[in-house]
């Protein structure tokens, strides 16, 4: 799976909140679309079949960059030292 970058998981994770939480509140054609559209794409970019497991994959993805930020900091820490 390629990863992908941060900010585009994040901002397809937070467009398929918002839909999934329209569509609940307010069930229409359109939220109903727009849900398809974003559990689509959430699993395209996380190489998933299901929604619940496009969800984890992105946690794990976001995981790996926490991770390696706080590897990166620790790095600079020790540089600077």
């Amino acid at each position: 799976m390629m990863v992908p970058a941060e900010k585009e998981l994040r901002t397809v994770l937070a467009q398929f909140a918002e839909a999934r939480i329209e569509h609940d509140v307010r069930p229409t054609g359109r939220t109903s679309r727009a849900l398809e559209d974003s559990t689509y794409t959430l699993c395209v970019m996380t190489a998933s079949r299901t929604v619940e497991e496009a969800l984890r994959r992105a946690d794990l993805v976001l995981e790996q960059y926490r991770t390696n930020r706080q590897g990166l900091a620790q790095e600079d820490e020790t540089l600077a030292a």
